[in-house]
């Protein structure tokens, strides 16, 4: 496992992260974080192939 891991993010999209974690009921930023990531693995875990989750990222903007 990783153990503790950092990650640099723009201040920008940390504040962000904050109000909606605090809104949401979260018991603090990186739970919110840690959530939001384990969502979005999922999805691309229930994919059917390096084929399918190369499209879904792409779907995504995250490759092109």
């Amino acid at each position: 496992m990783f153990g503790s891991t950092k990650v640099k993010l723009d201040a920008n999209l940390v504040e962000r992260i904050r109000k909606l974690a605090e809104i949401a009921g979260y018991s603090s930023p990186e739970e919110f974080i840690t959530h939001a990531l384990e969502k979005e693995l999922a999805l691309l875990e229930d994919a059917e192939g390096e084929e399918e989750i190369k499209k879904r990222l792409q779907g995504l903007g995250y490759m092109s």
